[in-house]
């Protein structure tokens, strides 16, 4: 399964939608797309899916469904992300059969075990800090608290990619990735650009890859 070590979480900029903001990112060298879409229904999602997958396609990105099992199934999405209230990662697998991907979310050494356990291919753990991106936010991790966390992993052999998430900014990523964390998700530090490509090159730096994607 590949997994980027570079995930951009779809939002809206202030003048566009998750598709202009999207095609922006892969424009600018992003490799690895989660549409996240809240608080619209599933026929919007789904149509929204589509167009994205297309987008990806285009530019030979991967696209993760943010929720949803069956529209990740039907837009023909790489796979789908599931937060820790969202269905089950072996339920989501009868959906979307073995060769798709799942991520899953972390906030705790016990839910990193969980995501483990069940099959998931790759964890979000976070938040790193406040953002208000996400609503019902779970405690804020911090640099301690990745430090803490990723110390607990490697004691336990734990060998899954771990994408830190949750209102990083370009100079908290080298510290991060200290930690031992695999890779980075960020979403307004593209957005909010008119021209994402530096922060993207930049962080692939920090990420010192030779190429875009690794087989975990």
């Amino acid at each position: 399964m590949l997994i980027d070590q570079l995930h951009y979480i779809s939002q809206p900029p202030e003048n566009g939608t998750h598709l202009t903001a999207i095609e922006k990112v892969l424009q600018a060298g992003g490799q690895w797309i989660q549409l996240r879409v809240k608080e619209q229904s599933e026929d919007v999602v789904l149509e929204l899916a589509i167009q994205a997958s297309r987008l990806c396609e285009k530019y030979g990105a991967k696209l993760i469904v943010n929720d949803y099992p069956e529209l990740a199934l039907k837009s023909g999405a790489y796979g789908v992300h599931l937060g820790l209230n969202d269905m089950p990662v072996a339920q989501a697998r009868g959906i979307l059969g073995k060769d798709k991907c799942i991520g899953g979310t972390a906030n705790t050494f016990a839910d990193i075990c969980r995501r483990v356990e069940e099959g998931a291919d790759y964890i979000g753990l976070g938040p790193f800090r406040f953002t208000t991106t996400k609503q019902n936010l779970s405690p804020v991790l911090g640099l301690e608290g990745y430090q803490q966390l990723m110390q607990q992993v490697l004691a336990a052999g734990i060998k899954l990619p771990i994408i830190a998430i949750g209102g990083i900014k370009t100079q908290d990523i080298n510290s991060i990735l200290q930690t031992g964390i695999y890779g980075i998700a960020v979403s307004g530090l593209l957005t909010q650009h008119t021209d994402p490509s530096e922060n993207i090159s930049l962080i692939y730096q920090e990420l010192n890859l030779n190429s875009k994607q690794t087989i975990c």
